[in-house]
């Protein structure tokens, strides 16, 4: 999986949103606001990571079990692919 071209984090305010860019902007008219896992996971994504690296990423750096590490990236993924910013 990896993030479509057009799509970057920006810090606002303290806080990091996607922004679309270029043509990327004509398609999506929304926001999407990350807290710190969200950043973390659309970090490594932005890098091509599979979901397997995903979860073993997130398990180094989080005090957290396997289930709910899938569950979470599940969630996450399915999000920006549901607003088409997923390859």
């Amino acid at each position: 999986m990896k993030i479509k071209n057009g799509f970057v984090v920006r810090s606002i305010a303290g806080e990091s949103v996607v922004v679309a860019l270029g043509e990327a902007s004509k398609n999506f008219n929304g926001i999407i606001k990350l807290n710190d896992t969200g950043r973390f996971l659309w970090d490594k994504l932005a890098e091509g990571c599979e979901k397997e690296e995903l979860v073993s990423a997130i398990l180094a750096e989080y005090d957290i079990d396997r289930a709910t590490a899938e569950s979470d990236i599940d969630r996450f993924t399915e999000t920006l692919k549901g607003a088409n910013i997923l390859e």
